[in-house]
């Protein structure tokens, strides 16, 4: 089953599931599989910090890195992911305005992942982040694998 994941969301899936997103630019795109159990998920989060609007986050845990990344480690785990086994892939975190973005929300969205997987002792396995581009994930929860495609040209992440 082919599921969007729009911006501020999260959809999680099993073997034979496909997830897919759509324009990255500043906000993190976040891939995680565990290869045994066949389950992973793709989070679309917007901001960095949920303390900005603890309404928004009690209401969509999503919109934030920092509540949203725990958030689909905590599904995968209820679904039989094991943190051991997990792949974790990163996409996102630009500029799409260029080095002139004021607020440098791609920047800040990447070093609060980088910030949490650290904290609870998690590896991330790739990324294709910053710059200017927007980008366009694919990701099969069949076999793990990641699509990275923008301005026409894909790569496996």
């Amino acid at each position: 089953m082919r599921h969007v994941v729009v911006v501020s969301d999260m959809k999680t899936g099993r073997d034979g599931d496909f997830l897919i997103t759509h324009a990255l630019g500043s906000c993190l795109g976040l891939a995680i599989y565990d290869p045994v159990a066949k389950v992973g998920g793709l989070l679309h989060a917007m901001l960095p910090l949920s303390k900005i609007n603890k309404d928004k986050a009690k209401a969509n845990p999503h919109m934030f890195v920092d509540t949203g990344v725990p958030v689909l480690f905590k599904t995968l785990y209820d679904m039989g992911a094991v943190k051991k086994r997990l792949i974790v892939k990163a996409a996102g975190c630009g500029n799409p305005l260029g080095k002139n973005e004021m607020f440098k929300i791609g920047e800040r969205n990447h070093t609060l992942l980088k910030k949490l997987l650290w904290k609870n002792n998690v590896l991330l396995t790739a990324e294709d982040v910053g710059g200017t581009k927007s980008r366009t994930v694919r990701f099969d929860v069949s076999t793990g694998q990641v699509i990275i495609s923008s301005a026409g040209e894909e790569s496996e992440l």
